[in-house]
């Protein structure tokens, strides 16, 4: 993937103040006005943080407890709990917090955001390749990190092709799998260099000193509690306690890509190009809704457990409302966009969801 400069940015077409963004906007300040209610979090979301804390931390508490000290099958499952909570950790409460939308409290929103530390991430890196990269020019190659899977994935059509990636749609589960153990490893790292050289950084207020010591201080606070404390406090042995390692953080990467990759990497999403001058055809809300899908809507389970990103339409627009009001500002969306004659890309369940990306992958793995 090309290196982002000053000359490769592009410039989406300009908003007239009555087309479809605009207007689905002062729809939705409407709703949020005449229910008297405000678009960050409720008493719902703070329950639903609690819970959520409690499905990563609590297994992690009763491994290292000892309750399971012999039984090698209670003792991976907790590692399997926690992956799941993993998922909901990133989806629901770091997520929102990182967008500035949990809470009006810029101090609440930063804290919540490093829980992202707990889980092997770190969020300044996060920040920049979601907020800034990903949800500014999505799908556009060379832009959006997101789409970008080095060599061995061919997720956009304007990427690279390789003879290997006719079997993509074998493999790429497995590859998935490892997305987040690959950031609790060198990703991390990689990127604070990465983003040093591009400018970046400064975004965040961060020099590649300080980013660095951050990353460095995360990942040995990371690894001592998730490794060597299980280690030495259960007398597990440390293959044992490395199995379970892997096995959370191929659950969570596994999970995390089918989530992100539904919401992108799919057979109705477009891959758009700037022209000449880099200059995009649309405008960016119009550029959201074309390369944006939402899946299994109705599903009420997937809604709580996800942080409402099968409906990424409605994130991607509005990322700055908390997703626990997605559902309600869904069908202001979906009713303008049809308004304005543009598409509302949705799978009506998780399913039909994964066989549209499975279908994409074949297709991305064809020259």
């Amino acid at each position: 993937m090309a290196h982002i400069n000053k000359l490769d940015l592009v410039k989406f077409a300009p908003r007239n103040g009555e087309g479809f963004y605009d207007t689905c906007k002062r729809k939705i300040d409407a709703y949020f006005k005449e229910n008297k209610i405000e678009p960050y979090a409720n008493a719902s979301m703070v329950t639903k943080t609690i819970l959520i804390l409690l499905m990563y931390i609590a297994p992690y508490i009763v491994m290292v407890s000892g309750v399971f000290n012999g039984s090698t099958f209670g003792f991976l499952a907790m590692w399997v709990l926690m992956g799941l909570g993993m998922v909901g950790v990133g989806c629901s409460i770091m997520h929102d917090s990182n967008h500035g939308s949990y809470s009006t409290n810029k101090t609440l929103n930063k804290l919540l955001g490093k829980v992202i530390v707990l889980v092997g991430g770190y969020h300044v890196t996060w920040k920049i390749q979601h907020n800034i990269l990903h949800h500014t020019y999505t799908n556009i190659e060379g832009l959006d990190h997101d789409i970008d899977a080095g060599a061995l994935l061919r997720f956009s059509p304007h990427s690279k092709w390789y003879g290997m990636h006719r079997f993509q749609v074998l493999y790429a589960w497995f590859l998935y799998g490892l997305l987040t153990l690959q950031w609790a490893t060198i990703k991390d790292f990689r990127q604070v260099y990465e983003y040093h050289k591009l400018d970046l950084l400064k975004k965040e207020k961060k020099t590649l000193a300080s980013a660095l010591t951050e990353v460095a201080i995360y990942k040995l606070f990371y690894y001592a509690v998730i490794i060597f404390i299980p280690i030495f406090v259960t007398g597990a042995p440390w293959h044992l306690v490395l199995i379970g390692f892997v096995i959370m953080h191929f659950i969570a990467g596994l999970s995390l890509s089918a989530i992100f990759q539904l919401a992108h990497v799919m057979e109705e999403c477009e891959f758009p190009t700037p022209d000449d001058s880099r200059k995009m055809e649309n405008n960016w809300a119009v550029h959201q809704l074309k390369t944006t899908a939402n899946f299994s809507p109705r599903s009420v389970i997937m809604s709580w457990f996800i942080g409402g990103l099968n409906r990424q339409i409605e994130h991607h627009l509005f990322p700055h409302i908390c997703h626990v009001h997605y559902k309600k500002i869904a069908p202001i969306v979906k009713q303008t966009a049809r308004e304005y004659n543009l598409p509302y890309h949705e799978q009506p369940t998780f399913m039909d969801a994964l066989l549209d990306h499975s279908r994409m992958l074949l297709k991305m793995g064809k020259k």
